[in-house]
């Protein structure tokens, strides 16, 4: 591999990683999507309960931003057989890996609003 290769390889990398980084900050920041998975890092949630707990939200934009977590493999969908047909939902194991991250965010937004 000859040096300029090398550089070309470096270059690609970072782009990718760049993208990536982009790509899932832009997913993350969706409107209501941030407090969707704060609030199911606590345990699974029936639909409801989210609903109840994020004043503001929609209906639809729930189920909407419910969906793409779930596309994305950030959460699972259950439905819940009992004489009344319930749903909940619970993060994955990739979804629950995204607390250390939120909490760290959380710390460093509250740190600097205190300088």
């Amino acid at each position: 591999m000859t040096e300029s290769t090398f550089g070309n390889n470096k270059q690609k990398d970072c782009q990718n990683i760049c993208n990536d980084f982009h790509s899932t900050i832009e997913f993350l920041g969706k409107r209501w999507m941030g407090i969707i998975i704060y609030s199911l890092f606590k345990g699974p949630k029936r639909y409801h309960e989210i609903l109840e707990n994020i004043p503001g939200i929609s209906d639809r934009l729930l189920t909407e931003r419910l969906r793409d977590l779930e596309k994305e493999g950030l959460i699972v969908k259950r439905i819940l057989t009992t004489p009344k047909k319930k749903v909940e939902y619970e993060l994955t194991q990739s979804g629950k890996k995204l607390e250390d991250v939120f909490l760290t965010i959380v710390e460093w937004t509250q740190a600097k609003n205190e300088s």
